[in-house]
């Protein structure tokens, strides 16, 4: 394992791969969705893990897990290590980054923007991270290389975001984590005046977010999962975007547990090509109804079957083609 993500990791992928990747994320989306509001997380989450291990048994690929739901001891599939597809001798090798469902919390309280989500690249094209915080900072594209940084205070972050985008400072929308820890950010925040849309969880759609201006998120701040980070830096990869993060280490046994994974260099600044390198292909459907995607809907047939509308998006960085997808699943 290395510390960074290597950059020889050019070799295509497999464009029949795209489509077959939103079938995975579909199958974990509306597994999760029989749960919605239901309040038990651990139900949820095991659906979606479950119906995207088997989903994955599909597909034609040679993948490694290099982030997933844990280590092997902690997790019995989906697991850092394990191998995936149907093609292990003769599939495309590549690295397999997934969250079965980004947003275990809100799919229990039926709240928005829980997704399903995974990311493919070529073998050494993802970063291992640790399941530790990564401090981050996301913008979406068309801005200048390095408006944006983590060793920029927040008021000179958000000055140079309004100067490049021609508005004054209190005319920016930014994407928090609605978390104890970001109260001294929020406030900063606050006293310039911007907008902020506070996330009760699900970093993931919160960084994406500011790829599209339909949102109105200009910046996503604040920290969340390190693996997370990797996977939101999968997708700003696809579609274009500037990112920056940085693990944040609260003991020596998660310094440890980066050592495992191949990093040495704890201060590191990690940037888009450091976390996802080389063409990549991100996939993402709406649990629950969110900004990024609509959720799973569910309507009986006349037959007395039936019907499982998903809404998905799938990116690839080669092309930087995004198909949004609508597609209904008959069900019994």
């Amino acid at each position: 394992m290395t510390e960074a993500a290597s950059t020889d990791c050019s070799s295509p992928l497999d464009r029949v791969l795209v489509m077959e990747l939103v079938r995975v994320t579909e199958a974990a989306a509306m597994a999760a969705a029989r749960l919605v509001g239901r309040g038990d997380e651990t139900a949820a989450d095991d659906a979606a893990v479950q119906a995207m291990r088997a989903a994955f048994d599909l597909v034609q690929l040679n993948g490694t897990v290099v982030i997933g739901e844990g280590e092997r001891d902690h997790a019995p599939m989906l697991f850092i290590g394990e191998k995936l597809g149907a093609a292990q001798e003769s599939g495309p090798a590549v690295d397999i980054a997934v969250d079965p469902l980004e947003g275990t919390t809100i799919t229990a309280k039926a709240g928005s923007n829980a997704l399903a989500v995974l990311a493919i690249a070529g073998k050494g094209g993802l970063l291992n991270a640790p399941d530790i915080y990564m401090e981050k900072i996301a913008v979406g594209p068309g801005y200048p290389d390095g408006v944006v940084g983590l060793n920029k205070t927040a008021e000179e972050n958000i000055a140079a975001v309004a100067a490049a985008k021609g508005v004054l400072p209190a005319q920016l929308m930014v994407s928090v984590l609605d978390r104890p820890r970001h109260a001294e950010l929020i406030g900063k925040l606050r006293a310039i005046g911007c907008g902020i849309q506070l996330l009760p969880d699900g970093d993931i759609a919160g960084v994406i977010a500011t790829s599209d201006p339909d949102t109105t998120i200009d910046l996503y701040m604040g920290s969340g999962g390190a693996p997370e980070g990797v996977l939101a830096a999968a997708a700003l990869r696809c579609v274009g975007g500037q990112f920056e993060g940085r693990l944040m280490f609260r003991n020596d046994e998660e310094r440890r547990r980066a050592h495992d994974c191949g990093i040495t260099n704890f201060e590191r600044i990690y940037r888009l090509e450091d976390l996802a390198s080389g063409d990549c292909i991100f996939a993402a459907t709406g649990v629950t109804d969110g900004s990024l995607l609509a959720g799973v809907k569910h309507r009986q047939r006349k037959d007395g079957g039936e019907v499982q509308t998903t809404h998905s998006v799938v990116m690839r960085a080669s092309t930087g083609t995004v198909r949004w997808i609508r597609a209904e699943h008959k069900v019994g």
